[in-house]
């Protein structure tokens, strides 16, 4: 009966954080679209903070948790920035080459692989304590902060390709006030989602299939709360909107550094098992990293195919190293 229960509060858990960061980030893009901000820039803040929601929502509730709640919400970063980046980004790749901007190559990708190195300071003690967390939100808020100044300046000194017209204007108007419903649904939801997910997936791991918290987390926790970035990645990638693919991507791995770790350890000061305080998953994230930013680099800015089935296989590979060697 007690598996039944798990059971459900896994899937059903998984689903809810689907569902409602969905609706965050319908709701924070409808936003963002009265700000008159660049696809770009919505893909690298506001989807990212939607799809990266289910992360800082799993991590909470697993530092919450108990003792072993600082394995869950670094191993949760570590799997989903792993998940996105081979995964999402490798099955994108396969089903349209993705092509990335030169801009996002200089600044925004190089910024993803400096905010990975930055937290190997902060959790090789196997400790994170509260000002540490609140460090790693304060980079978090400047990069956003620059982010948002650097698009503002872009935009002054680019024309506009189309004028709004004025019934799209009405129609923005009206959809604001479902707009901020989508959020505050979303938020709500997640933080149940989150907590079911963590529950049902650390009792299966451990009773099921005798796994460690942190590899529960840097698998099927990770995999889970990666499904909205690969949701909203597939279908950007099928209507050709690279722009938000690749800033999803980019951006919800910058958010899972920086605010998921330092959100939980701003709630809760955590410890780290040796192998996840800058341990080989670790290094392995790091690697994934810069193996995007160089199937980008080896393609002139388009992640192809071939790439794509590269990352792809990185990921199965890293999965079943991660089961064979679970303790």
């Amino acid at each position: 009966m007690d598996l039944t229960l798990h059971v459900t509060y896994l899937v059903g858990g998984l689903v809810i954080l689907w569902k409602c960061a969905e609706l965050l980030v319908a709701g924070a893009v409808g936003l963002a679209e009265r700000l008159g901000v660049s696809s770009l820039v919505i893909g690298l803040t506001v989807v990212a903070m939607g799809t990266s929601a289910p992360e800082v929502a799993a991590s909470i509730a697993g530092v919450l948790r108990g003792s072993d709640g600082g394995d869950i919400a670094v191993g949760n970063v570590f799997g989903s920035n792993i998940a996105n980046l081979a995964l999402v980004g490798g099955l994108v790749a396969l089903i349209r080459p993705l092509q990335v901007k030169r801009k996002t190559l200089l600044r925004e990708v190089p910024a993803m692989l400096l905010v990975a190195l930055l937290l190997w300071p902060f959790i090789r003690d196997s400790q994170l304590a509260r000002f540490e967390a609140l460090g790693l939100l304060a980079v978090f808020v400047g990069l956003i902060l620059l982010t948002v100044r650097i698009a503002r300046r872009e935009g002054r000194d680019a024309e506009p390709d189309i004028e709004i017209p004025e019934p799209a204007a009405k129609h923005e108007t009206q959809s604001m006030e479902k707009s901020l419903i989508f959020v505050a649904i979303g938020l709500v939801g997640l933080a149940a989602g989150a907590k079911m997910t963590v529950e049902g997936a650390v009792f299966i791991g451990e009773e099921v299939f005798d796994l460690s918290p942190g590899v529960i987390a840097l698998t099927v926790i990770a995999f889970g709360t990666s499904l909205p970035e690969l949701v909203t990645c597939v279908v950007a990638a099928l209507k050709g909107h690279h722009d938000i693919s690749v800033g999803n991507l980019v951006g919800s791995n910058i958010f899972n550094t920086l605010l998921v770790t330092g959100a939980a350890g701003t709630v809760r000061p955590f410890g780290i098992g040796p192998r996840l305080a800058g341990g080989t998953d670790y290094w392995i994230m790091i690697v994934v990293s810069g193996a995007f930013a160089a199937a980008a680099i080896i393609g002139r800015r388009t992640i192809g195919r071939i790439c794509g089935t590269i990352l792809l296989c990185t990921y199965l590979a890293y999965i079943i190293y991660l089961l064979a060697y679970s303790a």
